[in-house]
């Protein structure tokens, strides 16, 4: 295994059991036995590792929708994210006026606990060193305890073919479970509501596999592709987002360029919409205040798809297109946008690009 030597997780304090505390897990006994299943069943036990602002809402709706007699096992660097996630369940389960009406909650101290006891190990992590080393850490102690039902790695974090490929080869090798990749398009809006959308990567020569993963995607949006093999589901998303980031801007550009010609935003917004020129950024995410309501844009371009994600995202597919030999014609040229952009409105939706370029229209 080529991981570079991963960052130590940060160990908690134990708890005494019960179905919303932190707890330490007990080493689980070995099984020789192995079963491949495409449906769900009861008493699947459930890892999920990272809990960011796509993560979060992900495992939430993982929780509520797998039987109440399975477990979920969580596991964030970040205490309050985790201790938040226990709290609400807790919350949600007192509510309801049943303890015993969702899942069990454990908070594990580290990754490889969650492998070691988890039939599905799910992971939304922000960059391609983070999904390493948390891989590694899952790995590098030996082989995982056997269990009844053979394990599944899902990464639903957008990062290079490369890394994804590195991942799904240490655990391939080693007959470790089965390594998918499925990035997620629908932002932290489509993570909330269980709309997501799902490109995956998974070799499988009987569909066996992919028919377990879609079940298990759809527990937390609408739709899941099945692109190919691994690798396939990171290569959809960079390809998928290079659009995006390239029709941003020039949905920027054509708005900006229309009103500077006297033209009423919302006219020129509802003429596109209905034309050859129709995209999301114009149609759904319009970057002109007012236009679009509930866009970004009318709130001062908070929420939404941060410019730092889409610079993430078109850096990536620049590695992407490196790495496989293919010239991106714009891609240089939109990198430099984005990286002035976000360095002047960190933490805004990518479509404050327009506000910048209309700045530079109008110097103050």
């Amino acid at each position: 295994m080529s991981f570079s030597c991963a960052t130590p997780l940060v160990r908690r304090g134990a708890a005494p059991r019960s179905c919303y505390t932190l707890v330490r897990l007990r080493k689980p006994t070995p099984r020789s036995t192995k079963a491949f299943s495409t449906s769900l069943r009861r008493d699947d036990t459930w890892g999920f590792i990272g809990l960011g602002q796509m993560g979060y809402n992900m495992a939430k709706n993982l929780h509520a929708k797998i039987p109440p007699s399975d477990i979920l096992i969580i596991r964030d660097v970040n205490e309050e994210s985790t201790a938040r996630f226990v709290r609400e369940a807790r919350d949600t389960a007192k509510s309801s006026g049943a303890s015993n009406v969702l899942p069990e909650v454990i908070v594990a101290d580290n990754a490889r606990e969650i492998a070691e006891k988890s039939n599905v190990i799910i992971t939304s992590l922000p960059e391609p060193q983070h999904v390493k080393d948390v891989f590694y850490s899952m790995l590098r102690q030996g082989t995982l305890p056997a269990l009844e039902k053979e394990r599944i790695f899902i990464d639903t974090s957008t990062i290079d073919p490369a890394s994804t490929k590195e991942i799904a080869n240490a655990i391939h090798s080693t007959n470790q479970g089965r390594f998918v990749d499925a990035p997620v398009s629908g932002g932290v809006v489509g993570a909330r509501a269980g709309t997501l959308s799902f490109m995956f990567g998974a070799s499988s020569r009987t569909g066996e596999l992919v028919e377990r993963v879609k079940a298990i995607l759809l527990l937390m949006g609408k739709k899941a592709w099945h692109m190919g093999g691994a690798g396939t589901g990171v290569s959809a998303k960079l390809a998928n987002n290079y659009i995006l980031a390239i029709n941003n801007i020039a949905t920027a550009e054509a708005m900006n360029l229309g009103m500077r010609c006297g033209l009423d935003p919302k006219a020129l917004q509802d003429l596109v919409s209905a034309s050859t020129g129709r995209c999301w950024p114009m149609d759904v995410n319009n970057p002109v205040p007012g236009v679009v309501e509930g866009a970004p844009a009318s709130r001062d371009y908070e929420g939404g798809f941060g410019i730092s994600l889409m610079n993430k995202d078109l850096r990536l597919a620049l590695t992407a297109a490196k790495e496989s030999g293919t010239p991106l014609a714009l891609a240089e040229v939109a990198r430099v946008v984005y990286n002035v952009v976000e360095a002047e409105h960190r933490g805004k939706d990518f479509s404050v690009v327009y506000k910048w370029m209309r700045d530079q229209s109008h110097p103050q």
